[in-house]
């Protein structure tokens, strides 16, 4: 295990970090002495914090987006999509929750493969998943500037796109107390929105009946195809994508990494209720079938805006667009902090520039590392919103780095506690390999079906990734030297 690995705000090994005694301490991050200023973070956030940092990023309303795609491919069965991609998701959540209380730091899959498996597997699970924090903020960014754009027309969608960007980053640069501040409003009013729409939905419902049978969200419209199904999961999993950027507050969450783990699995659950409830309801409410989007896929995209815009009435799709874009936009701030304490991580370790590592004193947050997450955001999240199919090509890849690191966390599990024997829990077959092992073919089924474009940048990615690692590999020998 790396030398500072585990060690707290407080200059003392956390339970399981196997942190040599000397590596890497800091004194008190709140006091703001040297040690805050590199790269250690203060304890400032509690369980309901965290549980609304992981709601915000993954969008109490995010199955709203992709309702359409989903009830095309897996002919009315939307609602059982979800049920089957949270369990999928919640063997992941699993060895994350197992993870982060061996291993409490801020750069989760790098120090999960770091410890679990090696060096050099660390790096590679780090790199594959800032993929995947560069290019979610981008696509969430790219949602508000659309949604916007809807509303008013006449503004460009990049101009929504900046002005997300800057404000965002703001708030991050601020520290976390301030943005948990904005964070609890956004859910609250997302949630909200979103309650009002299934109360006002199933009231349509008792009142109107339904445009498909009651069961269907589950059984499907015509015909049951579990293949179907499976294939719609492959989508599906993409609205959970953020519920392991928890993981990266470990460092900050009071009472350790015990609540990060707690609040994971609560953030799992919560948007796995969201996510049946809102795609039964609009399931139900539907003008259109699965046919009629299977022959029209430029239907999907709106598909759920016109079920409640037809049956509920065109204020309330302003309302629930409106709580979208304003939801989608401090999505991608948590993923842009989220991203920067991976890089702030890997700086300390000497995997990536020493620079990123740097922690303010006064706010606590890693803010070079904010500033490169927030110029790869709007650089991506431009040139998309510049391009007709920007979306499309964004949302093709967004999944490829997650899921490749995710497979990483749960090899990680096996390494740590059945190889390498460190963990504080008695190693246990079921618990660190049987279950692991399963989350991870689950996890390689998924990707496997991917589009191909995403695969190729993933591949790519990966090749930087190598050759990245390689050059830092060869300086650090001749400094030694």
């Amino acid at each position: 295990m790396m030398s500072d690995a585990g060690e707290s705000t407080q200059g003392r090994p956390e339970p399981g970090s196997g942190a040599p005694s000397g590596a890497g301490a800091g004194t008190d991050a709140g006091s703001g002495s040297a040690a805050n200023s590199t790269g250690w973070l203060r304890r400032t956030i509690g369980l309901r914090e965290l549980v609304f940092f992981g709601l915000v990023f993954i969008g109490p309303a995010a199955a709203v987006g992709v309702f359409g795609t989903l009830d095309a491919r897996s002919g009315g069965a939307v609602a059982l999509v979800y049920v089957v991609a949270t369990i999928v998701m919640a063997f992941t959540a699993v060895s994350y929750m197992r993870m982060s209380r061996e291993v409490p730091r801020a750069g989760t899959v790098f120090a999960y493969a770091s410890a679990g498996i090696s060096r050099p597997a660390g790096f590679i699970a780090g790199w594959m998943i800032l993929l995947d924090y560069l290019f979610i903020p981008s696509v969430a960014y790219l949602f508000t500037g659309i949604a916007l754009n809807s509303i008013f027309p006449a503004i460009p969608v990049w101009v929504f796109v900046g002005v997300a960007v800057v404000l965002t980053t703001g708030l991050n640069l601020a520290g976390v107390k301030v943005a948990s501040r904005v964070i609890t409003t956004v859910v609250l009013v997302e949630v909200a929105v979103l309650a009002l729409v299934l109360v006002l939905g199933i009231a349509h419902l008792a009142q109107h009946g339904p445009t498909r049978d009651w069961l269907s969200p589950l059984t499907g419209v015509d015909a049951f195809s579990l293949t179907a199904v499976l294939a719609a999961v492959s989508v599906a999993v993409l609205s959970y994508l953020g519920f392991d950027s928890l993981a990266t507050f470990s460092e900050e969450a009071k009472g350790g990494p015990r609540i990060v783990g707690r609040a994971t699995l609560i953030c799992l659950v919560l948007a796995g209720v969201f996510f049946v409830a809102q795609t039964w309801v609009g399931s139900l409410l539907s003008p259109l079938t699965p046919a009629d989007l299977q022959a029209d896929p430029s239907l999907e995209g709106a598909a759920y805006y016109s079920a409640v815009d037809s049956t509920l009435g065109g204020w309330v799709h302003w309302l629930l667009a409106l709580a979208k874009a304003v939801g989608a936009a401090f999505s991608a701030m948590i993923g842009q902090a989220a991203g920067s304490r991976i890089l702030m991580d890997m700086g300390r370790q000497r995997q990536v520039p020493k620079f990123l590592a740097e922690v303010a004193p006064r706010t606590g947050v890693p803010w070079k590392g904010i500033l490169v997450a927030a110029a790869g955001n709007i650089v991506v999240a431009g040139w998309a919103a510049s391009r007709a199919d920007g979306l499309d090509q964004l949302t093709s890849i967004v999944n490829v780095g997650a899921l490749t690191a995710f497979v990483f966390v749960q090899a990680s599990v096996v390494g740590y506690f059945l190889v390498k024997r460190l963990g504080s829990e008695k190693p246990s077959w079921l618990n660190h390999g049987v279950i692991p092992v399963i989350g991870a073919l689950l996890l390689l089924a998924v990707l496997i079906s991917a589009n191909p474009l995403a695969l190729l940048i993933g591949a790519i990615w990966l090749a930087i990734g190598i050759v990245v690692y390689l050059v830092q590999k060869r300086r650090a020998a001749l400094l030694r030297a």
